[in-house]
């Protein structure tokens, strides 16, 4: 066939995986809802900052190929007829793939708010609260004065009316969850939050997140931190944080870290609804015959890799790629440990996926390192080579539990050195299901 005419069957069977893998966890209100201006838009710059140590504060088709994937139909090579078996009973799993934490029985409930109801991560937000039956007497639904008014659809059918933010109405609220940029977060998180009568505020954005006396946050690893804060503002870490943690603190606990060297393949969802936008935008209009544009990024991402994300620092980190350094020194309680990480920015719609080194300060059991993973909350092992089972976005996606496998001895490191391969849905377990889950750790038991 004619080369032309590969490259168009190829492309639209690219276009019916990007569908298949999307995922609509609100459905689309009566109205048409114009995003808010506090959402927070992930844009790359070349603006040059210093590195020395945290700020403060971070501002912040082939319907034919999409029912391949839905039916787990991807061909990969197999070994046998078992292979093909459990690799479509893995890619067909349905979240949750953990059940919720354990609540205290007379647990009361809960008037929650969620502030960034138009954006990816909170409606997100919303679906995991009603997902795992978090005991709520009322769900506000508080966006920007332009989607105000508007009824949208939550997952378990209600019809619920979106308020305009105001500060008032979020202080009546018990627990409010900030799904919004950095600057808006810094402008209201400590009003919503402050005094006796100030509600539980956790936010997603990066504006808290390195301020002393503020707790970040993965609960599974150091819920008590916030249990025990007199604070009422909590921080939910970074993305590609909280996903590497899932599996680089059990292990830490077992045989200690010397150091983790990270290299990250972070899906477009990471810049929000906008991000994954520009890229199924984009891969229609290569498919046309046209061009791909970016204003999300850096450069256009279909079929390309951006080595970049966030602003360049004076040490030629990125901020994303700091972000992991500080973040993961605070929850882990390690303010010394040597953290290298690069982050790059691929062209799939959800899941960031991780390439994890550590050298760990004792030796490495492979059969205990396994053991270790697995009894770890909130990890699912997917290690089986035979049948062509291992950590991707494909099946990752939509998924509560981190996958990890790829795990094996180091040859740098030897005897002290673990190289793993680790994949999670940034906007579940690096915010969402992390926020909700906190939610529960600290206002329900």
């Amino acid at each position: 066939r004619h080369p032309a005419t590969m490259r168009v069957e190829m492309l639209s069977a690219l276009l019916g995986a990007c569908a298949a893998l999307q995922l609509v966890p609100v459905a689309r209100p009566a109205a048409p809802l114009a995003v808010p201006r506090m959402l927070s838009r992930a844009r790359s710059t070349g603006v040059v900052a210093s590195a020395a140590a945290p700020p403060p504060a971070l501002p912040a088709s082939s319907l034919d190929a999409a029912a391949m994937l839905r039916s787990g139909a991807p061909k990969l090579r197999s070994s046998s007829a078992r292979g093909a078996s459990a690799r479509q009973a893995w890619v067909e799993r349905r979240l949750p793939s953990v059940s919720p934490v354990s609540m205290a029985a007379d647990a009361s409930p809960k008037k929650v708010g969620v502030v960034g109801v138009t954006g990816a991560v909170g409606q997100e937000i919303i679906a995991v609260l009603q997902d795992r039956g978090f005991p709520m007497s009322e769900l506000k639904l508080f966006a920007s004065a332009r989607s105000a008014g508007k009824p949208m659809e939550t997952p378990n059918g209600q019809s619920l009316m979106i308020e305009e933010f105001t500060l008032a109405a979020a202080r009546e609220c018990d627990i409010v969850f900030l799904a919004v940029s950095g600057d808006f977060a810094l402008e209201w998180a400590e009003k919503i939050s402050e005094g006796e009568d100030g509600a539980v505020v956790i936010d997603n954005s990066s504006a808290f997140r390195y301020k002393d006396g503020v707790p970040l946050v993965v609960p599974e690893i150091n819920a008590e931190v916030a249990r025990r804060s007199k604070s009422k503002l909590i921080a939910n870490p970074n993305c590609t944080t909280a996903i590497a943690l899932m599996a680089l603190a059990p292990l830490h606990k077992e045989f200690g870290t010397k150091r983790v060297i990270m290299s990250t393949y972070q899906a477009a969802s990471g810049a929000g609804a906008e991000g994954m936008a520009e890229l199924q935008e984009g891969c229609k209009a290569i498919s046309n015959g046209g061009q791909a544009v970016n204003s999300v990024f850096a450069h256009p991402l279909p079929f390309n890799l951006i080595p970049h994300i966030d602003k360049f620092l004076e040490d030629k980190y990125t901020k994303e790629e700091r972000k992991v350094t500080w973040e993961t020194r605070k929850i882990m309680d390690l303010p010394g440990l040597p953290v290298s990480c690069t982050c790059v920015r691929i062209p799939t719609l959800r899941a960031h996926a991780e390439s994890i080194t550590i050298e760990t300060e004792k030796p490495v059991d492979l059969e205990r390192a396994y053991a270790v993973l697995r009894a770890a909350p909130g990890v699912a092992v997917v290690d089986d080579l035979t049948s062509n089972l291992y950590p991707m976005p494909l099946t990752a996606s939509r998924k509560y539990d981190v996958e990890v496998g790829r795990v094996r001895k180091n040859d740098v490191f030897g005897d002290c050195g673990l190289d793993l391969f680790v994949c999670g849905d940034q906007l579940l377990r690096g915010a969402a299901l992390n926020a909700v889950i906190i939610a529960e750790e600290v206002c329900l038991k």
